[in-house]
């Protein structure tokens, strides 16, 4: 009899952590974000970019406001290469820091005319809130 609750025991153990591996798996895969630069995502190829979070420059040239209503429209350049840059189309509220030559945070996904539409869009903070370097 012991031996007979030994197996079955196992047998739940085993059913448990294989439920837990499918659940880690299947939520991994669906829920990948890459995280790019401008760059980057320019050289990535079209399916890497349905649900992707990109980083950058706001660009000077080529901010349109929406003139329906909330959100923007603007050229995201790579920090490092402004000459790569990526048409960022954003329908929501855009932040008050938001402005050309803010380093900004897109998530969203590539659209088949080329245009990154973006779910979120995230400014970084400015420098005035970071701490100031004190001697002393």
């Amino acid at each position: 009899m012991a031996r007979k609750s030994t197996h079955l025991y196992l047998m739940a153990f085993l059913f448990f952590i294989g439920g837990v591996g499918y659940l880690c798996y299947s939520g991994l895969s669906e829920n990948s974000i890459y995280f790019l630069n401008v760059a980057e995502a320019k050289a990535a190829s079209p399916d890497k970019l349905v649900n992707a979070r990109l980083f950058g420059t706001v660009a000077v040239d080529g901010l349109e406001k929406h003139a329906n209503g909330a959100g923007v429209l603007f050229r995201l350049e790579d920090k490092d290469n402004a000459t790569q840059t990526i048409l960022v189309n954003y329908a929501g509220i855009v932040p008050d820091t938001f402005k050309p030559g803010a380093e900004v945070i897109v998530e969203g996904g590539i659209r088949q005319d080329g245009h990154f539409a973006a779910k979120t869009l995230m400014t970084k903070c400015p420098s005035k809130y970071q701490k100031e370097n004190r001697n002393g």
